[in-house]
């Protein structure tokens, strides 16, 4: 705590130890004696020191316990706001749950991993491979559950927004390379109810719209980096120093036949600001 907070509290402290004094002689009555002597109502100068570092002494007890109570407000605050976030469980490949401040189910291409037992509320598929549509894997579907594949999210030529209340979806380009029409994959960027911005990129190497993504301040981006059917390293690395977020976590970094989903050598030679290395089955606090 500051110097400046702590002679505020101690002040704060004389103030309410003065006014209870001034209560309290309030409430006693008038001496029956008006002609008490000058000599016994006076106080030794030894009994007002004596009063006075009492008075002194009680300051900081309560100025202690002031700053004690503060501290701990602080900390159940803080707490609190943590309690508030998103959790995200990183299952793998392109696998991702997240668990809202409001108790929702979401997942996103749904494969590979464990942490499927949780009822879903939201389900998000980028395209039509069989390595990000297992949807059987969801224990079940919570009453009122949406369903957005890719052909939902791209209608027409028109990406797709949603808002659900605990999230909100902006659908946007993914694709441009041999495996993945443009026209048939997507990617997703999801804005919860407390303003955190987490960008999925799905199956893709660079796209047009990345250049913009500086604007939208995103908070995470998950990038994939298989570069075998997609972008490679490098060049994910390239477009995440484009898109800007402030945490950068590498993603889908393996062909889905290698069966793990994950290569650290890989996650480690990404080269992004603010990048994070998510193990499959570790969880990521959204805040």
């Amino acid at each position: 705590m500051m110097i400046g907070e702590k002679t505020v509290i101690k002040r704060l402290a004389m103030i309410i130890l003065i006014t209870g004094l001034i209560f309290t002689g309030c409430g006693q009555a008038a001496p029956k004696d008006a002609d008490v002597s000058t000599e016994e109502s006076n106080v030794s100068t030894g009994e007002a020191d004596a009063n006075i570092g009492e008075l002194d002494a009680n300051v900081e007890k309560t100025a202690a316990n002031i700053e004690e109570t503060s501290e701990q407000s602080a900390s159940v605050e803080k707490t609190e706001e943590e309690d508030m976030a998103a959790t995200l469980l990183y299952q793998g490949h392109g696998s991702v749950r997240i668990v809202t401040s409001e108790g929702k189910v979401i997942y996103i291409d749904p494969f590979m991993g464990e942490g499927y037992d949780l009822p879903a509320d939201l389900i998000l598929m980028t395209h039509g491979h069989y390595d990000h549509t297992k949807e059987d894997l969801i224990a079940g579907k919570n009453e009122g559950c949406t369903v957005i594949k890719w052909s939902d999210a791209l209608k027409d030529g028109e990406y797709q927004t949603y808002g659900l209340g605990f999230v909100s979806i902006e659908t946007v380009e993914a694709g441009y390379n041999k495996n993945h029409d443009v026209s048939e994959c997507v990617g997703f960027i999801l804005t919860f109810s407390d303003g955190v911005k987490v960008y999925f990129s799905g199956d893709t190497s660079t796209t047009p719209s990345m250049a913009g993504f500086k604007e939208k301040e995103l908070d995470y981006a998950f990038l994939c980096c298989d570069g075998v059917y997609n972008m490679d390293v490098s060049e994910a690395s390239e477009c995440a120093k484009a898109i800007g977020a402030k945490h950068t976590i590498p993603y889908h970094m393996e062909p889905a036949k290698d069966k793990s989903g994950f290569d650290m050598s890989v996650a480690e030679s990404f080269d992004a600001p603010g990048k994070i290395i998510l193990k499959p089955g570790e969880e990521l606090v959204l805040e």
